[in-house]
């Protein structure tokens, strides 16, 4: 599968300590197919208004950056003209008025992301399968790139399906014969809540080693994106409330603006673990593996104020006591669209271009 398949592991700020020995083994398992590598790049393609890098020729670190305030280039679409968005972060349609958090630039120290152009990818994706697997946030990020690319296509050469119990959605660029699709697997491994629509089961039954069952639905895709690790680290998240507007038991509700202190690294990204997985890849780099990690944690970190909080579909009533406390059901898991999932796919952008074709 390593042959064919080039596999980029998007790691967002999802880590903990809380994660147990069962980890070890998914990451184990996992990264079989996988070698890990820093994602590098030449200055290339200035992005429109961004500011001239101070050493225009030396190699850059994608992820060390600052967010920059860009209301001329950004956002990338417009929610309400993407007819694949989400409901469930469709922050704009659901009221939400503050719309800053569209219209942030990710500026690298010293090089510019390329600008995004989607008939080169649907170019380059000709005849290809781009699969993200994971859970809800990859499926946020699969909305994010479909809305990124839709657009360049004309109706009658596009179209949207769902196969195995809508487990795997596909969307098809059909003049290119390409399809970028997500596959439901919220810990990647066979577990009781594989039902992409009835998952909120409290007492997960996870098979550690099975992953056969799931795999086979992506075993010939060209491009894999795979999970962010929300799934393995759910019951530290009340950990973080500390951060939003530093009041314990607090939410990312009322959050306008970013983190704007470089460097910054919250309580929920636990560095010890990031090291385990480095650990593992390096076993498998002298075995001639490749993996691509694109590390977007420490960016996405800086984002408090891009998640939805209220403003989102709701799939159950909302009860008179959440209605009189917004806090008590702010989502501060998932990203508003158009926003921060948009640049992790720049990211991927720019290693399908620059990182292949190097």
């Amino acid at each position: 599968m390593a042959n064919r398949s080039q596999v980029a592991a998007i790691a967002s700020p999802t880590w903990t300590s809380s994660v147990t020995g069962s980890f070890h083994s998914l990451v184990a398992l996992l990264v079989a197919v996988l070698v890990v590598s820093a994602l590098f790049l030449s200055r290339d393609q200035p992005l429109l208004g961004s500011p001239t890098p101070t050493a225009p020729t030396r190699q850059c670190d994608l992820f060390s950056g600052r967010w920059v305030y860009d209301n001329v280039s950004y956002p990338l679409y417009k929610e309400k003209q993407c007819r694949y968005m989400s409901r469930e972060i469709a922050c704009e349609a659901y009221g939400r008025k503050d719309l800053k958090y569209q219209q942030w630039r990710w500026q690298p120290h010293g090089c510019d992301l390329p600008r995004f152009n989607a008939t080169a990818l649907l170019e380059k994706l000709r005849n290809k399968r781009l699969v993200y697997v994971g859970d809800s946030l990859n499926r946020g990020q699969w909305h994010s790139m479909v809305c990124m690319v839709e657009a360049a296509i004309p109706p009658a050469l596009k179209s949207m399906s769902d196969r195995h119990n809508a487990s795997l959605r596909i969307f098809k660029a059909h003049e290119y014969n390409a399809t970028i699709e997500f596959y439901w697997a919220p810990l990647l491994v066979e577990t009781n809540c594989d039902d992409p629509k009835n998952h909120s089961i409290y007492h997960r039954i996870v098979r550690v080693r099975a992953i056969e069952n799931h795999a086979k639905h992506w075993h010939d895709a060209d491009f894999l994106i795979f999970n962010t690790y929300l799934w393995w680290r759910l019951p530290e998240m009340e950990l973080l409330a500390g951060e939003w507007g530093g009041i314990p038991g607090g939410s990312c509700y009322g959050e306008t603006e970013l983190i704007t202190r470089e460097g910054y690294w919250g309580t929920g990204s636990v560095l010890s673990m990031m090291r385990v997985v480095e650990r593992v890849v390096k076993k498998l780099e002298a075995r001639g593996i490749t993996i691509h990690i694109l590390n977007i944690t420490q960016l996405s970190e800086y984002r408090k104020e891009a998640h939805p909080t209220i403003h989102r579909k709701h799939w159950h009533p909302l009860t008179k006591e959440q209605l009189a406390n917004p806090v008590s059901y702010a989502d501060c898991f998932h990203w508003c669209l158009p926003g921060l999932q948009d640049v992790w796919n720049e990211l991927l952008y720019t290693y399908i271009f620059h990182i292949l074709d190097a």
